[in-house]
């Protein structure tokens, strides 16, 4: 009987044994001939490899290869300094990670009973929206009723009340006789991050001095309780990279140690009364590596500032992002929060919290606050996700990436302690600038849709009925702006919504020229990019030319038409069927594909606009909606 390979007295296991030894120069060589192939030829050795690669934010390029040479710190063992592999020893193999879900209504009775349903189905662990913005701190023993705090941690959100809302949670827990060192749960100070959130530090000083206190009172009577947040979220909602937000996070972090150990804390008391918050996007590789660079680097400033190895561990809530979800085609959310529920626990967050699906659309109802808890429920349970400790550790890429983004976010860390530490670089500006220059770079991207959103620039559906919720109070603002990765396309369909409610039907006739095979590849892409405008798309009759066009135009009921073909009938009939259009009384005439060298041709014609992959999807659609929700001209040429 054949053997299979075993392992080398090293302990590795020969898995390329009996294969022929491959380069890398031969890979790039193989890559080039399918370049070549691909109509892209001429590439070789380098420029090869380069072609396949991707650049992220913060300057960051991923190759479409990684091998043992791509060497990167070593991350050491899950549980011990540099923690990159995990706080703890054993990860989530024993209990999985803590289900965290949030609570964000205002009326305590509805969030007591959502609390409860989700504490009895999975649900590990509540956070609550408290105060402005959520359920009102006097209700909080309303909203916490049935809720045992000694076995359910509950973590407090409450902005500006955060004092007054923490010294009610003590309060009940003491009138339902429990131990001060029974109760559970984070109690969400977080001076900074309001601060950032309503662009107001006049009340800094006094926020920080009370966090403080309570840290203190937390350390000395609750070792249960952490008492602030230092949450990111604020950034990454602004539009930040991952590196701004590993960067913020760690000035906010350094900024709470110096109030924390000024006001009596040792270095390591305070590292424990902090719990950091970062976002979980549907990349899930820079998710993962994002996790565990802020472990990383967490645990440089521990290790700077004196502290005992087994205190720099951070401790970290991973959410589902908010940028990434959308209003439109909501449904498609459960596929975003499942990918970076996965991120989040193979990155090796504490506490996961996946927002329902339907959360940019107001107050969740029953079965999107199930759906979110099941996520983490079916990764845990049926795929076993918490079985491995750090199961990314090892892969080269992931390696390699942990390590350039920690770089990236140190050096943010560092330009904003040298502009005097977080609350001097947000009074200043320089966050908020940042941020607002990364957004609009990934803003260019989403509106060419070369990031593209599926159901919202891709592959949208205008006639959709979108569930209806109520509407979720209103959050602090002021400070740094929430985005979205939607939001122009939003505003597209918004717009075609109106025109619709007033009667006019925004739509698009396709001229397609010649057979099916040779119109239905750019037919395909014009119909899905005027429908993420919610604009119909008229694609009747299959085919037509230039003496059958201003018929079938004018029974359309189109404002505007888009020729689709392939070059080769471009070359032939586009002329030709653009002028009938316009004679047929079209107001723009538009063609699917690059301009190219008849573009001259094409335009004197009567082509208006050209639309291709990398155009600026936004602004041609912009465009087109000033044109198709206009009332109709009653003296526009008859057609016969």
């Amino acid at each position: 009987m054949a053997k299979g390979p075993m392992p080398t007295a090293g302990g590795e296991l020969p898995l390329a044994e009996g294969f022929p030894e491959v380069s890398g120069d031969r890979w790039r060589e193989l890559v080039a001939g399918v370049l070549a192939r691909a109509g892209r030829p001429g590439l070789d050795g380098a420029a090869a490899e380069e072609a396949l690669s991707t650049a992220l934010a913060d300057g960051i390029v991923t190759r479409p290869l990684y091998t043992a040479n791509d060497q990167a710190p070593d991350p050491g063992f899950p549980g011990f300094a540099p923690f990159v592999r995990g706080a703890r020893p054993e990860g989530t193999a024993v209990a999985g990670w803590d289900v965290r879900q949030f609570h964000g209504a205002a009326d305590p009775a509805r969030v007591n009973e959502a609390v409860l349903a989700d504490l009895e189905n999975g649900v590990t662990s509540v956070w609550l929206a408290v105060g402005e913005g959520g359920a009102p701190v006097a209700a909080l023993e309303t909203a916490l009723d049935g809720v045992l705090l000694d076995l359910a941690p509950v973590v407090l959100d409450a902005g500006a009340a955060f004092d007054a809302a923490a010294r009610e949670l003590l309060r009940i827990a003491e009138g339902r006789g429990l131990a001060p060192g029974a109760v559970l749960g984070v109690l969400g100070a977080d001076p900074l991050g309001l601060a950032a959130r309503e662009g107001d530090q006049a009340e800094l000083t006094t926020r920080l001095w009370a966090a403080a206190g309570l840290a203190a009172r937390c350390h000395r009577d609750h070792p249960g309780l952490r008492a602030l947040v230092v949450d990111a979220l604020p950034y990454h909602e602004a539009g930040g990279s991952p590196a701004q937000e590993l960067g913020c996070s760690l000035a906010t972090g350094v900024a709470y140690l110096r109030e924390l150990t000024a006001a009596g804390l040792s270095v390591d008391a305070a590292l424990g009364q902090l719990e950091f918050r970062y976002a979980a996007t549907t990349d899930q590789f820079l998710t993962i590596a994002k996790l565990r660079a802020a472990r990383r680097l967490w645990a440089r400033v521990a290790g700077a500032s004196g502290a005992a190895p087994a205190a720099g561990a951070q401790r970290q809530h991973a959410v589902t992002s908010r940028v990434m979800m959308t209003r439109r085609d909501p449904w498609v959310n459960m596929l975003r929060t499942t990918v970076a529920a996965l991120a989040a626990g193979t990155g090796g967050a504490d506490s996961v919290t996946v927002l329902p699906f339907d959360e940019a659309l107001g107050l969740p109802d029953a079965f999107a606050r199930r759906i979110a808890r099941n996520t983490s429920a079916i990764l845990l349970a049926e795929s076993h996700l918490g079985r491995v400790v750090d199961p990314a550790g090892g892969s080269w890429y992931v390696e390699r990436l942990t390590d350039e983004l920690a770089r990236a976010g140190w050096a943010w860390f560092q330009e904003v302690e040298r502009a005097g530490g977080q609350a001097a670089a947000l009074r200043s500006g320089l966050v908020g600038d940042r941020l607002a220059e990364e957004w609009a770079r990934r803003g260019r991207r989403l509106a060419t849709r070369r990031e593209p959103i599926t159901g919202v620039s891709e592959f949208a559906n205008p006639g959709e009925r979108l569930p209806k919720r109520a509407p979720a109070p209103a959050r602090a603002g002021g400070g740094l702006p929430r985005v979205r990765r939607d939001e122009a396309f939003e505003a597209l369909r918004a717009r075609a919504d109106e025109a619709r409610a007033a009667g006019v039907e925004p739509r698009v006739f396709l001229a397609a020229l010649g057979p099916v095979a040779a119109h239905t590849a750019r037919a395909g892409f014009a119909a899905n990019l005027f429908q993420a405008a919610g604009i119909e798309p008229v694609h009747e009759p299959v085919s037509v030319d230039a003496d059958t066009v201003a018929a079938a135009f004018g029974a359309s009921g189109a404002p505007v038409a888009c020729l689709c073909s392939d070059d080769a009938r471009y070359a032939e009939q586009a002329a030709a069927v653009a002028a009938a259009l316009k004679a047929a009384g079209a107001r723009r005439v538009l063609l699917a594909g690059r301009p190219g060298e008849r573009e001259a041709e094409y335009r004197a014609a009567g082509v208006d606009t050209f639309v291709f992959v990398g155009v600026d999807a936004v602004a041609v659609l912009s465009a087109l909606l000033d044109v198709v929700t206009e009332e109709p001209v009653s003296d526009a040429p008859e057609v016969a």
